[in-house]
């Protein structure tokens, strides 16, 4: 054999890549598929219609159901959960269970819950004891129950992006930050009678509009965005209350906190934009630089990275 086996293991499959270790009281049924150079801890289960891709870390008591494929260098904390039927009964078993997938590079906790059917993107980092309900985004921080999104993977992919920018302190901030250049400071005028802030085309504003919208009330662990456009320019205000911008150009990310009006965040073609962590009484004023057209948007975070790829290439 090229993998290691504890000799406290049953393996029953023969799908297992070179360098892989499995360890003690580790089960794995027949059909199951095992990428290289892979850690299974103690204490484990593999069913049979799971993938497993290359250097795979699975720690004690974890149970990989049928239906769950784990992408490269995927690390899965202990005693984490996965599920595969979302009506469960007990001798009733559905004809095809529901696909989890854990993509590339993403991080999950211990003890976090994984429900069946949600796509964890790459990069992605799953809280301990997080119980996540809906797809997580690439390069995204979740945490609690319900999961929602309380942060966003910097450029290096191995730390955390934590600095809230905000206008005080903006200009002591690094760079080669992605925000350089998108940040607008808009006029506020306050007196007695009340605050105003405007912007003049000219002046204030990168782009003509020809269409603006209003994002409100929208809940909590909502997400709003994920998405980028090819022709597109907007500029995002926060008018009301406040939330938290994520900008990834394909090699930088980070986030901001938008917290009042005097700040316009410009966002131009190819540039994926993500909106998460709204206030209760957040309210949103978008401007844009044409009118509505659904080809124009990328919904597919792989399809952007290969379109920003391409491009570098051409």
């Amino acid at each position: 054999m090229e993998y290691f086996a504890h000799k406290d293991s049953l393996v029953e499959s023969r799908n297992i890549g070179k360098g892989t270790r499995i360890w003690a009281f580790t089960h794995i049924l027949p059909n199951a598929v095992i990428g290289e150079e892979c850690n299974i801890c103690d204490h484990t289960f593999i069913e049979n219609d799971v993938v497993i891709g290359n250097r795979v870390t699975i720690k004690s008591g974890v149970q990989v159901w049928d239906g769950v494929k784990l992408e490269d260098d995927v690390f899965v904390g202990p005693n984490a959960t996965f599920t595969n039927d979302l009506y469960p009964r007990s001798k009733n078993h559905p004809k095809v269970f529901v696909k989890t997938v854990v993509s590339k590079n993403a991080s999950i906790g211990a003890n976090a819950t994984i429900l069946a059917g949600v796509k964890i993107g790459m990069y992605a980092m799953v809280g301990a004891g997080a119980v996540v309900t809906r797809d997580v985004p690439p390069y995204s921080i979740v945490v609690g129950n319900p999961a929602k999104i309380k942060g966003y993977i910097n450029s290096k992919k191995e730390n955390f992006f934590n600095e809230n920018v905000t206008s005080t302190n903006f200009d002591n901030h690094k760079t080669d930050d992605i925000f350089n250049e998108k940040i607008y400071n808009l006029p506020i005028i306050t007196d007695l009678r009340g605050s105003l802030s405007f912007g003049e085309y000219d002046t204030h504003l990168p782009f003509i509009p020809k269409r603006y919208f209003v994002i409100y009330d929208v809940p909590n662990k909502e997400i709003r965005a994920e998405h980028a456009h090819k022709q597109l320019h907007q500029l995002v205000i926060c008018l009301k209350g406040q939330c938290k911008i994520a900008l990834d150009d394909g090699n930088r990310r980070g986030s901001f906190y938008l917290t009042n009006p005097s700040i316009g965040i410009y966002i131009p073609p190819m540039i994926w934009n993500m909106l998460f962590d709204f206030s209760n009484d957040a309210t949103l004023l978008v401007l844009a630089s044409e009118k509505y057209s659904a080809e124009d948007y990328i919904r597919d975070y792989k399809l952007f990275q290969d379109l920003v790829l391409n491009s570098e290439h051409v």
